[in-house]
């Protein structure tokens, strides 16, 4: 496995890869998507030989999708113009998008969806009425996601299960860069390989949404030069919400653990998601995460005993 860090990729190299050119953008993503689509897998009959490429020919897809040749051979070649939405239903039925494809799509092929949707210049915060209601979670780890996977609050029992967020630079205080670039984060999750396909799925979403954060630009750039396998699974143009499931931890003072996630979206804080880890009542993992819960606070107790006049 290639160490992170080390790798012979430029810096002029990463501005090429991370291009968020929208017309680049839309061309790779579209002929991704059919490349990973045979005719058997929906309905139609291979024909013309041999392929030279794997996936659908646009012949096939505009058949398919009911428009021309020509208009989708313009349109993966980013030179559609006013595209409609209809049309874009129709390839994303034909391409068996999902639907966090298919906002991906509308945002690419049509700029104009997503002009209310900039991301402000100004750093994100917690509300304080969700920091109080993540630090009442005793047991429960929580934190809150915003733009680009930046990580910008969090509870005791997060940080304990995670790391420790309040002591991480604030410029690496993101879900990618901690999966990538943080030895210790890479070592907690059994499926690592399953996690970072995650992570650069949501991140690529984040691109299509904020084509021209620079910040969000740069983060890209920086995983790109430091981690051969960020760059691969970039080029492979997936994309995905964050939802809900099960992660397999290996806890370096409890042990294994065995935790579901749920993903809340904040609906008056725009880009923000509250994440939650729980156990199943009665499991092992539950009362491994019960003894994390009472580890932190007796260390919070005498961190703050510590810190007092005359002690």
């Amino acid at each position: 496995m290639p160490t992170p860090g080390r790798t012979t990729l430029t810096c002029a190299d990463a501005r090429i890869l991370v291009s968020m050119d929208q017309r680049t953008e839309l061309s790779e993503f579209l002929r991704s998507r059919r490349a990973r689509l045979n005719p058997g897998d929906v309905g139609l009959t291979p024909h013309g030989g041999r392929r030279r490429v794997p996936g659908l020919r646009r012949e096939e897809l505009s058949q398919l999708a009911g428009v021309s040749v020509a208009y989708y051979t313009r349109l993966e070649q980013g030179r559609g113009q006013n595209v409609s939405a209809a049309v874009l239903d129709a390839i994303a039925d034909a391409l068996r998008l999902t639907r966090a494809e298919r906002d991906h799509l509308t945002h690419l092929a049509r700029p104009a969806a997503r002009r209310t949707r900039k991301a402000p210049g100004r750093p994100q915060r917690v509300r304080p009425a969700v920091q109080h209601l993540i630090d009442a979670m005793n047991d429960v780890p929580a934190y809150v996601i915003g733009r680009r996977l930046d990580i910008i609050g969090w509870n005791r029992m997060a940080c304990a299960l995670l790391g420790d967020f309040d002591v991480v630079p604030a410029g690496q205080r993101n879900m990618a860069w901690q999966i990538f670039l943080d030895p210790a984060t890479r070592e907690l999750y059994v499926e690592w390989e399953r996690k970072a396909a995650d992570i650069v799925a949501l991140l690529r979403l984040q691109t299509g949404c904020y084509p021209d954060d620079p910040r969000l630009t740069a983060l890209v750039g920086e995983l790109s030069v430091k981690s051969e396998e960020f760059r691969g699974l970039w080029a492979a143009h997936d994309v995905a919400d964050k939802g809900f499931g099960v992660k397999e931890l290996r806890h370096p003072v409890v042990g294994p653990l065995t935790l579901s996630y749920e993903t809340l979206v904040l609906p008056a804080d725009p880009g923000q998601q509250l994440v939650t880890y729980h156990a199943e009542p009665g499991s092992a993992s539950a009362e491994s995460l019960g003894l994390l819960a009472s580890w932190t606070l007796g260390t919070a107790e005498r961190t703050e005993r510590s810190a007092r006049p005359g002690t």
